[in-house]
């Protein structure tokens, strides 16, 4: 088996409504992400040699991943506070991304491995919020 990764970039604003810190305000990132992928080396064709191509891991991220998420108010859409803004945001054409968890780097997390799993052998996401904090998911943990 070999582990390859991509990393790709993106902004995006949240809050952590009822946190006890400065998050629980509306604030942005400018995230990193490393995709990782395992498997065989592809044995015969154009891609012999390779886990994948990263071209084709960069076009299935930006589809289901950074084409959402870049530039939108992601919000957990569980908590009342946090639909009310984007709500007005929706109202005003701006651009908003509903999960089905709090916006921490640890939900994001698995909500990203989630959406890429189904397109990609996923076998860890990792998130950086800041550039000294980030996390890591490896599949299947919140199974």
């Amino acid at each position: 088996m070999m582990k390859i990764a991509k990393e790709f970039t993106f902004d995006m604003a949240h809050m952590l409504d009822g946190h006890d810190g400065k998050c629980h305000n509306l604030h942005g990132h400018t995230y990193t992400l490393q995709v990782e992928v395992t498997g065989d080396l592809i044995a015969t064709g154009s891609k012999a040699g390779m886990v994948l191509d990263y071209g084709d891991i960069k076009r299935v991220v930006k589809e289901h991943v950074t084409a959402k998420l870049d530039h939108a108010f992601a919000y957990f859409d569980g908590n009342e506070n946090e639909c009310r803004i984007a709500k007005l945001l929706e109202e005003m054409n701006r651009k908003t991304v509903a999960l089905p968890c709090r916006t921490t780097a640890e939900g994001m997390a698995i909500v990203i491995y989630d959406w890429l799993t189904p397109y990609l052998p996923v076998s860890a996401i990792r998130l950086g919020e800041t550039p000294t904090s980030f996390c890591e998911y490896v599949g299947d943990m919140h199974d």
